[in-house]
């Protein structure tokens, strides 16, 4: 092997960024193909989505509330955006590393795999068949290294000995271009691979075909709102594709129906299992219910109003036959994540249900698809299990969930609240008559009787008040303000209908629910 002046061995070619780049596609092919075996199964098994979900348990609770309450919806993108810049962070030293010696940037791209494929293995739920994923990657990823490593090597071999017999730098011209053209080969590989990955689950995601049976009991005329006269206002009901998404979940599950099932144990007479089709022929009754998040601040974005339509929880749990010694349901997704729910609260005459279809549709994926659990009245975290496949009667005492587990309330019954909606904090607005506007929520308390407003630390003066739908849904409210010119703080607090004022003791979303009122500043010119 000839030696340039360098002293670099000529079957090395000497440009870091080039090695670098090695690393960054190899990882990026290998990734790709994961995902599009994971795509055939189960999605969350993907290398970069089994990583962010292991980064989501592992996660301290202040700094998931802090991701919440900064990010929103976003917190997720965010979250498997930084997985991916950290894998191809260390892609790239791996490139480096293989410049030096290829088995070194082998052993941590191999590393990386390993990690991926444990991330995807200790994931609840997981099979031995997550690991397949992790295999396509290792085969892919280390396999084009591999490859671009030898074609590097070989086209750098080819110029040195070019050099050496008096060559006018044609060598050198051709071997840059085998290596582009065997990056751009292994670049559009990765692309095809991803876009079909996506793709494939898109496709499976697509809605299933179900025709929701007419309900029994009928929630009855829904009102109109105040969502055509107060601009900036939230809809009284919330549309499917707006209704905000919490989860510990990085993709949408796709549940298949057919073999879908609902299992009733633990503390029971007997054992029950029923399908899709036996809810169906049970009686269906449809209710009114607004859903609330317990990592909602004050004022935060957290809590929709929908239709939701199933059977009574009760009468599902009636089937099985409660046993003496449960206190709590502990109810397991598809996946094995659990929550639990006060079995006393769930039981104790509120309108509790296994939800199949929303806002006259069938459940979209992302809300639980075939069937969730509703139990107005209580935050999500102790009540609303998604793609629900199991409902266990078991005691506090001898069983935790997940969230209990990272020591959240067992109790947590939604608290009164109120969000004004419009204007923003810092709008600038002309002076004059000024629309303040919002909903406020104060379920199994006779709902919100009355919302106040109060401008600068004056008196609280109510508001106008929108329809009320019922005592676990949501309520519009708009004051008009006759805005002066200068800077102005607003508040809104909301009265229930049993007399309980909302408090003004500020608490965070951790452990049972925020508390206080919102307060923002605007500009009148």
């Amino acid at each position: 092997m000839s030696t340039p002046h360098n002293g670099r061995p000529s079957g090395r070619p000497s440009g870091r960024l080039t090695w670098a780049g090695f690393g960054l596609l190899s990882t990026l092919a290998g990734t790709a193909a994961g995902h599009l075996v994971a795509s055939l199964d189960r999605i969350d098994s993907s290398p970069v989505l089994a990583v962010g979900s292991t980064v989501i348990d592992a996660t301290p609770t202040p700094v998931k509330e802090w991701a919440i309450r900064n990010f929103g919806t976003a917190d997720k993108p965010i979250l498997i955006g930084s997985v991916m810049a950290g894998v191809l962070v260390l892609a790239a030293v791996a490139g480096l590393l293989a410049r030096r010696r290829l088995a070194l940037g082998l052993a941590l791209e191999g590393l990386l795999v390993a990690v991926a494929t444990a991330a995807a293995l200790t994931n609840s739920g997981a099979t031995a068949g997550d690991a397949v994923p992790g295999i396509a990657t290792a085969v892919v990823g280390l396999g084009t290294l591999v490859l671009l490593a030898r074609t590097a090597s070989q086209q750098a071999s080819g110029t040195a000995d070019g050099e050496g017999a008096g060559t006018d730098g044609k060598g050198s011209g051709s071997s840059r271009r085998g290596v582009l053209v065997a990056a751009g080969v292994v670049a559009l590989a990765a692309t095809v691979m991803a876009g079909a990955g996506q793709l494939i689950r898109n496709l499976r995601a697509r809605p299933e075909d179900v025709t929701l049976p007419t309900p029994d009991d009928p929630a009855g005329a829904f009102p109109d709102g105040l969502d055509g006269q107060v601009d900036g206002i939230s809809p009284l009901r919330v549309p499917n594709e707006d209704f905000y998404r919490v989860d510990t979940r990085l993709d949408t599950p796709v549940v298949d129906l057919e073999s879908w099932t609902l299992t009733i144990d633990g503390d029971v007479d007997r054992e029950v299992t029923l399908t899709f089709d036996d809810l169906l022929e049970m009686e269906i009754i449809e209710r009114d219910i607004t859903l609330t998040c317990v990592s909602n601040s004050v004022g935060g974005e957290f809590v929709d109003g929908a239709r939701w339509l199933g059977v009574r929880l009760t009468d599902v749990l009636d089937m099985a036959g409660v046993g003496s010694r449960a206190d709590q349901i502990l109810s397991t997704d598809f996946d094995g994540m659990t929550i639990s729910t006060p079995l006393d609260l769930a039981t104790d005459g509120r309108d509790a249900m296994i939800a199949i279809g929303m806002n006259g549709e069938a459940l979209p994926r992302a809300h639980g698809f075939p069937a969730r659990m509703v139990i107005p009245g209580l935050y999500g975290f102790v009540s609303a299990t998604k793609w629900v496949t199991r409902l266990t009667l078991t005691t506090y005492d001898e069983a935790s969930a997940y969230w209990t587990d990272r020591d959240w309330a067992t109790d947590a019954p939604i608290k009164i609240s109120t969000r004004i909606d419009t204007p923003n904090a810092l709008d600038r607005l002309p002076a004059g008559e000024v629309v303040i506007g919002g909903v406020a929520w104060a379920q199994q308390r006779g709902g919100v009787d009355q919302v106040q407003v109060q401008v600068d630390g004056g008196p609280w003066r109510d508001a106008e008040m929108g329809p009320d739908v019922n005592n676990d849904y949501w309520r519009q409210w708009f004051f008009r303000w006759d805005a002066e010119p200068g800077s102005h703080a607003i508040a809104a607090r909301a009265i229930s209908g049993d007399g309980t004022t909302q408090t003004a003791v500020r608490a965070q979303p951790f452990p049972d629910g925020a508390s206080g009122i919102q307060s923002l500043m605007v500009t009148v010119e």
